[in-house]
């Protein structure tokens, strides 16, 4: 090729590639969530297009295109399906009442009212959870669905998967839905391939399907979910994993909060997981959803999924929600805490007209920008009041609200930008009491396991750890 030929082409290329960046940055800036995130990419796509472009396609959207219409679909053809149900659902829906936040806004939000009549049980760490589903596993009969984020292949993995090719040989359909990023080993392990040709479905979220999301790297399918039968089901922070039992001995104790659930609001986690299951396999699951669902407790729960599909940011709204409505008492325990300005002002008002707020993090986050943006936001909810414990038995992921003295929620939601605005996330509501009772039991033998952070600790930290905190502050908005 002669050099004035590639100098045409390469001055092409880079009108082409700035045309692009122009239309990136115009973009961004009428489709961005938040004003800084728009500015920031703007600048950067206008000023470095050659270095920004690419992870601009990769990184930024914020919105998942495709799903929201398939998820307005399932929903329409599921409510269809349960006119016609044996045990009506209708007959357990909570009515919406004036001034209370769960039967209000957390209503729309949800698209699902909250029931009555269920049953719940607190599941503390791994060993109590999975023998707690493989019991339920056990017990199925008809169908059984099956969600994780991660699902390794070891031998917690493995004794999971032996059980569901068994259930499937015995003719019960079983449904297993997982993230393909968090899941990229199991995706190619031959323990899939196994569960395959036992007749299990098994297919991969892939969060890259259609046009707009193909380059996309920034969605995760978040949620674990596991229903027997309509009659149970499991939500909580534990993913398929031997870390997950404490098994790990670089990791140790590995603390974490599941809830099982029976009763009328069971179906709302099968609705959730359908939702995904089109998505992942453009099929309408194929389960009897005229199964009878009667009342087995007093609980009243609320399912609620959220996802960056919608409209809004509806994992961080429910939280924005549960603070402000508190009147006195908010306890939040999560992983990953690096929460938005908005939330951070609702807890500090909540502080400020006398509400105990209490923050439970890891003392060792996971990663060292995560653990730097921790320390940051710990500064500032101090000065306000709010107690932060800093968990020493071990890593914490569980994530856990409460509410006053009846609400509690326990999901998989962080406390961060990326369960608020990019994953697909599943909490479980329960307003009950009694289980906030156990709930508050817990969370204070948590709190027993940890320090509690005081002010002078940052008088006494070095330059460099204040310079990385604001470095960290900074990438809040990825992390």
């Amino acid at each position: 090729m002669d050099i004035p030929l590639l100098g045409e082409l390469i001055a092409i290329a880079l009108v082409l590639l700035y045309l692009g960046a122009i239309a990136c940055a115009l973009e961004v800036i009428l489709k961005g969530r938040t004003p800084q995130g728009a500015i920031a990419w703007a600048i950067s796509l206008l000023t470095f297009p050659v270095l920004t472009l690419p992870f601009y396609l990769i990184f930024s959207r914020n919105r998942f295109d495709g799903y929201l219409e398939q998820r307005d679909e399932i929903e329409t053809e599921s409510k269809r399906l349960l006119a016609a149900t044996s045990g009506r659902i209708e007959d357990y829906v909570v009515p919406r009442i004036a001034g209370q936040p769960l039967y209000t806004s957390l209503f729309n939000l949800a698209r699902m009212p909250a029931t009555r009549g269920n049953k719940l049980r607190l599941l503390i760490d791994g060993a109590d959870t999975f023998n707690d589903i493989i019991a339920g596993l056990e017990r199925a009969e008809t169908y059984i669905l099956f969600q994780f984020y991660i699902i390794r292949d070891d031998e917690l993995s493995r004794r999971l998967c032996r059980l569901l090719a068994d259930k499937a040989r015995a003719g019960v359909s079983v449904f297993l839905l997982y993230d393909e990023i968090g899941s990229r080993t199991f995706h190619r392990s031959r323990l899939r391939r196994q569960l395959l040709m036992a007749g299990v479905e098994a297919v991969p979220f892939n969060t890259t399907q259609g046009r707009r999301n193909r380059f996309q790297l920034n969605f995760r399918n978040h949620r674990k979910v596991v229903v027997v039968d309509g009659s149970m089901a499991w939500i909580g922070g534990h993913n398929v994993g031997d870390e997950y039992l404490g098994l790990n001995k670089k990791i140790g104790h590995w603390r974490d909060t599941h809830v099982r659930f029976e009763g009328p609001a069971v179906l709302g986690a099968e609705l959730a997981f359908a939702t995904d299951w089109l998505w992942a396999s453009r099929e309408h699951l194929k389960i009897p959803w005229n199964f009878s669902r009667e009342a087995c407790g007093d609980s009243t729960v609320l399912v609620f999924p959220s996802d960056p599909a919608s409209e809004y940011e509806e994992a961080g709204l429910m939280y924005h929600q549960s603070i402000v409505g508190a009147e006195h008492r908010v306890w939040i325990a999560s992983p990953y805490f690096v929460p938005d300005r908005g939330i951070v002002a609702a807890l500090q008002l909540a502080a400020l007209r006398g509400v105990d707020v209490r923050v439970i993090i890891p003392d060792e986050p996971d990663g060292p920008m995560v653990a730097m943006a921790n320390w940051s936001f710990t500064r500032e909810l101090l000065a306000s009041g709010i107690k932060v414990y800093r968990y020493q038995g071990g890593f914490m992921h569980q994530k856990v609200l409460l509410m006053d003295d009846q609400l509690a929620g326990i999901g998989t939601a962080n406390f961060d930008n990326r369960s608020f605005r990019l994953n697909f996330e599943i909490t479980v509501l329960a307003h009950d009491e009694a289980f906030a009772r156990e709930v508050e039991t817990m969370l204070e033998r948590d709190m027993g396991r940890s320090r509690q952070v005081s002010l002078d600790e940052f008088s006494a930290k070095p330059a460099w750890f204040v310079l990385a905190m604001a470095i960290a502050r900074l990438f809040a908005p990825v992390l």
